[in-house]
């Protein structure tokens, strides 16, 4: 029996978000993230420094291992304002897939001491499966495991660039395991991969005979990066708001202020009416993404808990998508142009629209969970 959903938030989960929004504010202004898109240092490390000491990076971290010991809606939070941000953090690749995988096998030394590692802000990570992998679906890769070294290439893998390890799902005599390879190796290659998300690096990861140790084998491993990939798409969904929001605000900003024929141009009806529109998109995918954290943070039913983030992440990358491209449009001329941060947002909602899955694949995926013929 599915639960009641919490769609509000807590006073200390406004007051991180407070937190996180302030120091971005501070940090991370869009002229910088642009300047970082067209350099050779795309991360900004010293804001994910910041974040570490707020405890933002090591939220799903157990206290038990340095973390915060938060849950779910204390992640999404944060995604929602770094989404609103555009920030040019290893947010989702490390302190979210990562350290999911991680946190759902802490019970292994070996995820214990990278857990450790991560909460103290001496490791970011990054979960080597392809990043257009569909939560729920059958797990497979290619990459196999043979006395202590993995050999096979894995891609597209979100912030790979900016991770030291990679937690790596590998086949060794046909059995799947979860196994971690130093970065530094000669042996494990990064290529980067051009995205369509200037602000967010996707790589690719070649192994030829990489050394690895191995995390958990068996069913457990499976289990780990579903729980990952779960977790990355309600995450994904409140980043998507952050990034709907944004664009809304801006975009209503600019209608109040930009005239034509010697009005402003929101005073035209039409005009109205496709903002109206937006504005309702973001507060019903607001809620979705809520109650997708709220869903992971409470919820033992592991079909619910799909379900709801199915909603979620199909119906919050349309919206994201729909509020970043209105954006663009309704700003005119100015809109168009790489001197408006217009164009960062609808690259990072493009992008996101095809992580862990595009809309239509969740679709599938949520008629699978309530018996309704897919169409």
């Amino acid at each position: 029996m599915s639960m009641q959903r919490q769609l509000v938030f807590t006073e200390d989960q406004e007051a991180l978000r407070t937190a996180v929004r302030d120091l971005l504010s501070d940090h991370v202004p869009w002229a910088s993230v642009l300047a970082r898109t067209e350099s050779d240092s795309p991360y900004d490390l010293g804001l994910w420094g910041r974040l570490g000491d707020l405890g933002a990076t090591g939220l799903l971290i157990p206290e038990a291992y340095g973390g915060a010991g938060g849950d779910a809606r204390d992640l999404a939070v944060v995604c929602e304002q770094l989404g609103a941000f555009v920030a040019p953090v290893p947010f989702l690749g490390s302190a979210v897939l990562a350290t999911a995988a991680l946190v759902a096998v802490q019970s292994q030394p070996l995820a214990a001491e990278l857990l450790g590692e991560l909460a103290r802000g001496e490791l970011t990570a990054a979960l080597a499966v392809p990043a257009t992998t569909v939560p729920g679906v059958q797990l497979s890769t290619t990459v196999l495991a043979a006395d202590g070294r993995l050999t096979g290439t894995v891609t597209p893998i979100v912030d790979l660039a900016a991770a030291q390890v990679a937690v790596v799902l590998a086949l060794k005599d046909g059995e799947a395991g979860l196994y971690a390879v130093r970065l530094d190796a000669d042996e494990a290659a990064v290529g980067a991969i051009t995205p369509l998300d200037l602000t967010r690096p996707v790589g690719c990861l070649e192994l030829g005979g990489a050394p690895a140790r191995l995390i958990i084998s068996g069913d457990p491993a499976l289990a780990a990066v579903a729980t990952a990939l779960g977790t990355g798409a309600a995450m994904l969904a409140a980043e998507q708001v952050g990034i709907a929001q944004w664009s809304l605000e801006t975009t209503v900003a600019y209608a109040k202020e930009r005239q034509q024929f010697g009005r402003p141009i929101g005073s035209f009806q039409a005009l109205k009416h496709r903002m109206a529109q937006v504005w309702r998109q973001v507060g019903l995918a607001r809620a979705a993404a809520i109650a997708a954290a709220d869903a992971l943070a409470t919820e033992i039913d592991p079909d619910e808990i799909a379900t709801v983030v199915a909603v979620a992440a199909s119906y919050c990358s349309e919206t994201a998508v729909l509020a970043a491209e209105e954006m663009i449009q309704l700003h005119g001329g100015i809109g168009m142009t790489w001197e408006h941060p217009a164009h960062l947002y609808l690259g990072r909602a493009k992008a996101d629209e095809l992580i862990l899955g595009a809309p239509d694949q969740h679709r599938s995926r949520l008629a699978e969970l309530v018996n309704l013929p897919a169409t």
